[in-house]
């Protein structure tokens, strides 16, 4: 269902969760979403996906999160999950098999200590293609994000690891990679000129298997993106 068209207000909701799946209530550009979708996948649980529209979000849907915010998790008992890092960290303890988070509480307040400091950098990236739209001057945002990609690559320079979180892929790389996927349709890419231990995790993470099925091609994003910054985002683009 990962490609199915979102429902909107006066749409039947979807039946009951079949045991031993999850449900993820998505939209299929959202990056808060893709963080989840990447630790289904990477987890290999069996889910399946409901996109929502986001500008008019059905009735059913309020009643299960009423912020109306996706990512979404239902489970076959009924119970809801929402907020991108809950759901990850739900689904790493509920299927343990795989995990992707340390075992050592440091390593897990690393893990958070990291995301906190991401977080602060996520509202740039729209700010910039937003600002440019109105044609702002945008370079004091510009040199912001510059001076934020550097301390993450100092990050990276430091652990002289493949990954954030060592040398294969785990929670820290999930929760940001979304972000890092859109620079080029962003025309942000070259913010990373000066982060080359940014650059070579950015090759890394994009032959990554999971990574490679959770996103889309840089024209569909410029062409999504495009509606939304007009202020009319086509969730199915492409569909």
């Amino acid at each position: 269902m990962a490609s199915a068209k979102c429902v909107a207000k006066g749409c039947a909701a979807p039946g009951p969760v079949p045991s031993g799946s999850i449900r993820l209530y998505s939209m299929r550009f959202c990056p808060f979403a893709q963080r989840t979708r990447l630790v289904l996948n990477g987890k290999d649980i069996k889910h399946d996906i409901v996109n929502i529209n986001l500008r008019d979000k059905p009735d059913w849907f309020l009643e299960k999160n009423p912020l109306g915010q996706v990512p979404t998790l239902e489970t076959s008992a009924g119970e809801v999950i929402y907020e991108s890092p809950i759901t990850c960290e739900y689904l790493d303890e509920m299927y343990p098999e795989k995990k992707l988070l340390p075992d050592k509480p440091f390593g897990k307040a690393e893990h958070k200590m990291l995301l906190e400091k991401f977080s602060k950098l996520t509202p740039l990236t729209y700010k910039i293609p937003m600002g440019r739209l109105k044609g702002e001057d945008v370079s004091g945002l510009h040199t912001e994000l510059t001076q934020k990609f550097r301390e993450l690559n100092e990050h990276l320079a430091k652990k002289k690891t493949k990954f954030f979180g060592g040398d294969s892929v785990n929670m820290t790389d999930y929760m940001i990679w979304p972000w890092f996927e859109r620079l080029e349709p962003f025309e942000l890419k070259d913010c990373l000129d000066d982060a080359p231990e940014l650059r070579k995790w950015v090759k890394f993470m994009s032959e990554d298997p999971v990574v490679k099925v959770s996103g889309h091609s840089v024209d569909v994003y410029k062409a999504y993106y495009k509606t939304y910054l007009e202020g009319k985002p086509n969730f199915d683009y492409g569909l």
